[in-house]
């Protein structure tokens, strides 16, 4: 095993609705190596976003992070000043969101943008920090950079936008990065281009990325190692190419039902019955006992423990238990 660069312990998000608390995250606990990709895959709304948010400490109210550790190169990022924080955020770890256009400010030109990205965290100024930013958008495949620079977010395509947001986020040579559904809204083709792009810059810079994600397509070409994520919490973690040849948690299987298979028309897509639970009535024991083929009478009234199943994988579920090792490491969420 490589050298550990993030390590979450025990994680809680928790937000206050009118209509209850919200625990949106509940426990995860994952660790990213150096120079490999983590994929935290899951449904829409099972804490993915909330999570890196977490670890970036970009939260809003009336989110908090009740309790939990995030160990950015062995320093709890949960525990820094804010001024710390403004320093590391796109110095250290970049963070490319899942929108460029909400994210990218519309009332400045994207040269504004990128420079001003470089003189934050120290990295150039003036004239070096505008050829820099040229630098970059030919990093990032963008054709006529110079006549780019002074565009606005609105003058550019979707995949541009999303090329610019990339170019901010690694401007100051972060050591980890995380993206957000980083190809979302964008064409099949453009998916491809920059998922491409994403792989070429973690292959010349050798930073970590932590790539959320839904499309298991994505994770299994460009990801070392995957977290499953339902309702919370990591119900199961391992190498992408096991976990997706042999998937242990009901749900990682049945995630993968739902994808067509390239050459397999007699292969079924089928859904998962159900739905996600309501976060602020979440069910006493497994949160995906409702939905699961496989439920068990105590599954509804205990939550399972997290059990080793090899090296490197761990499925929290009963099924395992007598079989797997209970897990009480690091990566228990």
């Amino acid at each position: 095993m490589g050298e550990t660069i993030l390590e979450v312990r025990d994680l809680h998000t928790h937000f206050s609705t009118y209509r209850g608390l919200l625990r949106a995250v509940d426990g995860v606990g994952l660790t990213v190596e150096r120079g490999e990709t983590l994929a935290l895959v899951g449904e829409s709304g099972c804490g993915k976003s909330v999570t890196a948010l977490s670890i970036m400490r970009l939260v809003r109210r009336p989110g908090r992070i009740v309790r939990g550790a995030a160990l950015f190169d062995g320093e709890d990022l949960l525990r820094k000043s804010n001024a710390a924080m403004r320093r590391i955020r796109g110095g250290r770890i970049g963070m490319v969101f899942q929108d460029p256009l909400s994210t990218l400010n519309p009332t400045f030109s994207v040269e504004t943008q990128i420079v001003e990205s470089l003189k934050v965290h120290g990295a150039a100024r003036g004239r070096e920090a505008r050829e820099r930013s040229v630098e970059l958008l030919e990093a990032m495949g963008i054709p006529a950079p110079q006549e780019r620079l002074r565009a606005y977010p609105h003058e550019l395509s979707g995949g541009m936008r999303q090329r610019v947001m990339i170019a901010i986020a690694v401007s100051c040579e972060p050591e980890l990065l995380i993206a957000d559904e980083p190809t979302t809204a964008l064409d099949v083709t453009l998916q491809a281009q920059i998922m491409d792009l994403l792989a070429e810059i973690k292959e010349q810079r050798g930073l970590a990325i932590v790539l959320i994600t839904h499309d298991l397509g994505i994770v299994s070409q460009f990801s070392d190692r995957a977290a499953v994520m339902y309702a919370g919490q990591i119900v199961e973690y391992g190498p992408v190419a096991e976990l997706l040849e042999e998937p242990l948690h009901p749900y990682t299987q049945g995630l993968l039902r739902c994808v067509p298979r390239l050459g397999r028309p007699d292969v079924p897509i089928t859904p998962i019955e159900g739905s996600v639970p309501d976060m602020t009535a979440l069910p006493p024991g497994c949160r995906f006992a409702p939905r699961c083929p496989r439920v068990e009478d105590r599954c509804g009234g205990e939550m399972p423990s997290v059990y080793r199943a090899g090296p490197g994988r761990a499925v929290r579920c009963h099924l395992y238990e007598g079989v797997g090792e209970p897990e009480c490491s690091r990566e228990s969420g």
